[in-house]
């Protein structure tokens, strides 16, 4: 790995004219009802981190359609800024290893490194736990594929028993499982983390915090707490940096979030930096090495 290269984790991308997202209907959303393109993230991210430039990206699923996953393959076959998917299929269907293996042998399939849920939105507090989805989850983990743990502060419970039912199952908390810092109340947040973060397969991404705090007047000081939690529970070597732009526009964007990390990061180690820039999620997602300034990218599917 190019100390020099930064890889963000989590982002999207969306073509409205293309696909339509639904979820971006919600009024409170409206400032990104737009199409994102890898060209708005290249000429968007240019904030450097502990002196990294954005060099590689993992696109992340936003919609429960198995047709954006494979329009997100097909993109990152063409996309060298893309390095690997976290797409979306239905885990309850019984056909869900017939999908997978359409996915994966499809154009691009060799990017399908992840899957996820919206787990967030489900109602059932052990959706994570119905035989259906487990019986879907192995189909994932039979086919070398991941799992990306989409869940509220409150479901943590769920994503604890989801490593202790696949010991076997590299798995990572997206959005650090979403701390309520709009009012700081992260003690039960913070019990749940520390649990989950006893399960040595489950990695966590450092995504996603600015927009569960206020969106128009977070500081650095507002983020710190979650962040000294994650760093104490996880470890730099069980961390990985992602963005969630665009929908990080919401509370500030890409370069503020960039900029509060470069913050954060102050007196860290050299391999703890690289560990969290890049290193643990081209591990985790087993993404090709991505070339530094001035050398040519290196991709494989």
């Amino acid at each position: 790995m190019n100390t020099s290269v930064l890889v963000d984790a989590h982002h999207h991308l969306w073509d409205l004219a293309q696909r339509p997202q639904p979820w971006l209907d919600d009024p409170d959303v409206a400032s990104i009802r737009r199409t994102f393109t890898p060209d708005d993230l290249r000429s968007t991210a240019t904030h450097p981190i502990a002196g990294r430039r954005l060099g590689g990206s993992v696109v992340v699923q936003c919609v429960a359609e198995v047709a954006e996953t494979a329009d997100l393959l097909a993109l990152a076959e063409q996309e060298p800024l893309i390095q690997a998917v976290v797409g979306w299929a239905d885990l309850t269907s019984p056909a869900i290893g017939d999908v997978l293996d359409q996915l994966q042998t499809g154009p691009g399939g060799g990017y399908l490194r992840s899957l996820r849920h919206l787990v967030q939105s489900e109602t059932d507090p052990n959706w994570l736990q119905c035989p259906d989805v487990e019986r879907g989850l192995r189909a994932g983990q039979d086919r070398g594929l991941r799992y990306d743990v989409l869940v509220r502060a409150h479901q943590l419970d769920q994503a604890i028993r989801l490593a202790e039912h696949f010991p076997d199952l590299p798995q990572v908390l997206d959005h650090a499982g979403k701390p309520d810092l709009a009012r700081q109340d992260i003690a039960d947040w913070e019990r749940g983390i520390r649990q989950l973060a006893t399960h040595p397969h489950v990695v966590c991404k450092v995504s996603g915090l600015i927009t569960e705090a206020d969106h128009t007047h977070w500081t650095t000081a507002d983020i710190r707490p979650a962040w000294d939690v994650l760093v104490s529970a996880f470890g730099p070597q069980r961390l990985m940096f992602g963005s969630d732009w665009p929908v990080a526009n919401l509370a500030g964007g890409w370069n503020r979030w960039a900029a509060t990390v470069d913050e954060l990061l102050t007196g860290w180690s050299e391999s703890d930096v690289d560990a969290l820039l890049a290193g643990v999620a081209t591990t985790f997602y087993g993404l090709a090495p991505v070339a530094g300034e001035g050398d040519a990218t290196a991709r494989t599917s």
